[in-house]
């Protein structure tokens, strides 16, 4: 007897993509009145009265993964989404925000440099359910004159089902109509 069943199989694609991630939203997971996500879709957020908070990445330096775990003695299968995010230049203020950010449950949306089909990027949601917490992290100072002086810190999560695609925004993200109290601070 089936579980379940597949619905489509998969051709190749275009070979011309692009990996990376442009910016990452983050949310307090117990702020968050609701995240409505079916069929691998976020269709609508509720933030109430709260925000959710715009960091700007280097290019080339955050990354956003999902490492599937599955046991067939034990019938399980969960999904641990990882975010290794770089910040530029040391200030007090971005020290302060940080230790804020490693003492709360996070949502996290990764805006990629991969697009839709209209040219509006991908977002997805980690740590939807569960939430993400910061686990490690380094303050680099660097030794020669041209290294980078930041902070490099890892959030993973817990959660049973694959990371989902926010739906398609129309110019800016999160500004989706169906969305409910979503604002962005980005300072």
């Amino acid at each position: 007897m089936a579980c379940t069943s597949l619905t489509k199989g998969r051709g190749l694609d275009c070979s011309r993509i692009s990996g990376g991630v442009k910016a990452l939203y983050f949310a307090v997971s117990d702020q968050v009145i609701s995240i409505t996500a079916a069929s691998g879709e976020i269709s609508d957020i509720d933030m109430g009265s709260d925000s959710i908070y715009k960091y700007v990445v280097p290019r080339g330096s955050t990354t956003v993964n999902e490492t599937i775990t599955g046991s067939t003695d034990n019938g399980t299968i969960f999904y641990t989404p990882t975010v290794s995010l770089v910040l530029n230049r040391l200030t007090k203020e971005d020290q302060n925000e940080i230790k804020l950010l490693g003492q709360t449950q996070v949502v996290v949306f990764a805006q990629l440099n991969a697009q839709l089909a209209n040219g509006h990027d991908v977002i997805v949601g980690l740590g939807v359910v569960n939430g993400m917490s910061m686990n490690a992290g380094t303050i680099d100072r660097g030794a020669a004159f041209g290294d980078r002086n930041g902070y490099t810190l890892t959030f993973d999560g817990l959660e049973a089902n694959p990371f989902p695609m926010v739906a398609d925004y129309t110019t800016n993200p999160f500004d989706n109509g169906a969305f409910t109290n979503v604002s962005v601070t980005t300072s």
